[in-house]
């Protein structure tokens, strides 16, 4: 059986990473695409040396000429400024949304058969754009956030309760940036709700409300505490493994449920957006939608997340993309 073509647009911190992952699970052969002549050649060549110590036999290529990414099956979009400290996601709006468009179209040209995930920032608008310059079915193009934001939500409670994070299911919803929606009632150790957990750790239902806000803003702003940290970029292994999680779901056609920046038609109250819910993943992208009852508290706080992800789409077309 032929190994599947993965083609990863970005050199960068995390286009990196996502070579290494990639080739070290074999989860296909990988060409990694960027503009900055020899950066990919240097990246790939560095990995591949590699593989006797890691034990993976794929083939790995950089390149600078898109025609390279030619009848890739599956596409992880990294390209794009990286948020700086004091920069929102939404600062990156006008220059990313230029350099999507051109990966849009070289997509489209050699890749018209590819599921497409889309990492880079400011996330829910570069998805749009994205699927708005190929045309290609909603359910092949995807953005990659809600894990990211779902797995620093689980570490964050491991950490509070001191207790494996295998065992925290934490879901967040919305759009990827400040807005974004943690859903706290449905987080859980193995089936037994959070909140339950944290009043009998504090006895003190006001004070474990009190530490669980507290986390929840943490996710919410979690991107940019590790800016703030790197001083010099932003994360990059945990959006790359996350990545790759929602590559594996749909490479081996796993029907996995993961939060995903998803176009929805009607869900959750929204229609003609991508917003980030539970989606099936499979071979064919976002299969269908997880949808459940959110509480009125639950419902405002992702009204009020896709009303952002509506201004920035906005934005984006004022500005003429």
């Amino acid at each position: 059986m032929a190994r599947k073509k993965i083609a990863l647009i970005g050199g960068g911190q995390i286009g990196g990473v996502l070579v290494q992952l990639i080739a070290q699970k074999q989860l296909g052969d990988v060409v990694l695409f960027d503009i900055v002549e020899d950066l990919p050649q240097g990246k790939t060549l560095d990995i591949v040396e590699a593989s006797r110590v890691d034990l993976f036999d794929v083939n790995l290529r950089g390149t600078n000429d898109y025609k390279d990414i030619e009848g890739s099956d599956l596409v992880i979009i990294t390209a794009g400024l990286p948020r700086k400290p004091g920069m929102s996601r939404d600062d990156l709006l006008v220059t990313n949304a230029k350099i999507m468009k051109t990966v849009a179209e070289n997509v489209k040209q050699y890749a018209p058969n590819a599921i497409v995930i889309v990492i880079s920032n400011p996330l829910d608008a570069m998805v749009t754009l994205f699927q708005k310059i190929t045309g290609f079915p909603t359910n092949r193009v995807i953005g990659q956030a809600g894990v990211l934001d779902s797995s620093r939500f689980a570490t964050f409670i491991a950490w509070e309760l001191g207790v494996s994070v295998k065992d925290v299911n934490a879901m967040v919803l919305g759009g990827h940036g400040d807005t974004m929606v943690p859903i706290v009632r449905y987080a859980n150790v193995n089936g037994i709700p959070i909140m339950e957990l944290l009043e009998r750790k504090y006895n003190d239902k006001n004070k474990a409300k009190e530490v669980m806000d507290a986390m929840v803003n943490r996710t919410k702003m979690a991107g940019g505490e590790v800016i703030k940290l790197l001083k010099t970029g932003s994360a990059f292994y945990s959006p790359a493994s996350s990545a790759v999680a929602m590559s594996e779901a749909i490479l081996y056609d796993e029907k996995r449920i993961l939060p995903t920046c998803a176009f929805l038609n009607g869900e959750f109250g929204v229609k003609g957006y991508y917003v980030g819910v539970p989606a099936v993943l499979g071979a064919n992208g976002a299969e269908r939608i997880i949808e459940f009852k959110l509480d009125t508290e639950e419902q405002t706080a992702l009204d009020n997340s896709v009303k952002a992800v509506k201004g920035l789409v906005e934005d984006m077309t004022r500005l003429g993309f």
